[in-house]
């Protein structure tokens, strides 16, 4: 799972930020937030020169209006290999 927020104005710490939106999956996504296995969780600065790459077109008018968004992506984990 990513999750990205991008804020406008006062930003959340960036650690409380995935606990309330692995919980609200919960039953949406996956029975259980246990089953979540890669995290990946950053915020972003509207007002800061941000470089999107392949924005879905919902996202890009959030980003175009410069409205505080989180986009949120769950995909299946590629591999179970941890490499530094």
């Amino acid at each position: 799972m990513t999750i990205t927020y991008f804020f406008d104005d006062v930003p959340f710490d960036v650690d409380n930020i995935p606990k309330p939106i692995l919980e609200a999956l919960i039953g949406l996504v996956y029975i259980d937030d246990s089953q979540v296995f890669d995290l990946t969780c950053r915020k972003r600065e509207l007002t800061e020169d941000l470089q999107v790459h392949n924005p879905s077109p919902d996202l890009l008018e959030f980003l175009n209006k410069s409205e505080q968004v989180l986009h949120i992506s769950v995909v299946n984990a590629l591999s179970f290999q941890v490499a530094f």
